[in-house]
């Protein structure tokens, strides 16, 4: 479990919504530390839920289930046990098979199509180990082929967001890793 660097505030006094959304991690992932963290800037949690999530995630120009593909395939790179609990379960909601969760990162996998595998190129480059990541012109044409322009900039944002935040929660210690996690004090180094 988390011992995070940033105190929770008690359930007690989280307004109400948030109580719920902490509940439901807690049944999903089995855990709400983040949840309880956020709490402490509501707005800030507000933002992350119904703006990022409500709006771009689970709406947005591109099809939920690639965007679920794209972020099972950071949250796995980047070995977060707590993301990987829910991603799994809205994955699985979204469409993307059991077969395909079992083949994440395994992106020459025949479950996949040209086009997962174009946003599983993606999520590596832009995943926190990868320190050189770069949209080559290949991965560029890679993804032109399936994607609109405006579509390439929200699946880049979702990424960045989705990294941006995983990168908070291993620095404040806000969920449970994974042993393969790139950060933090069990790290390979």
């Amino acid at each position: 479990m988390p011992v995070p660097a940033i105190a929770p505030l008690s359930r007690e006094a989280m307004e109400p919504r948030w109580r719920a959304v902490a509940e439901t991690a807690d049944q999903v992932r089995g855990e709400s530390t983040l949840i309880e963290v956020l709490a402490q800037a509501p707005e800030l949690l507000g933002w992350y839920d119904d703006g990022f999530y409500a709006e771009v995630f689970f709406k947005g120009r591109v099809e939920r289930r690639v965007k679920e593909v794209l972020r099972l395939s950071l949250s796995t790179i980047h070995g977060c046990a707590f993301c990987n609990k829910g991603n799994t379960k809205s994955a699985l909601d979204a469409g993307v098979t059991p077969a395909q969760i079992d083949a994440i990162g395994d992106i020459g996998n025949p479950v996949f199509d040209d086009r997962d595998r174009a946003v599983m190129r993606l999520a590596a480059e832009m995943a926190l180990p990868n320190m050189q990541g770069e949209c080559t012109p290949a991965l560029q044409a890679e993804l032109r082929r399936f994607f609109t322009e405006a579509e390439v900039v929200e699946l880049a944002m979702v990424a960045a967001v989705l990294t941006g935040m995983a990168k908070m929660l291993f620095v404040f210690d806000l969920v449970s890793r994974e042993a393969t996690c790139p950060i933090g004090p069990n790290a390979l180094r």
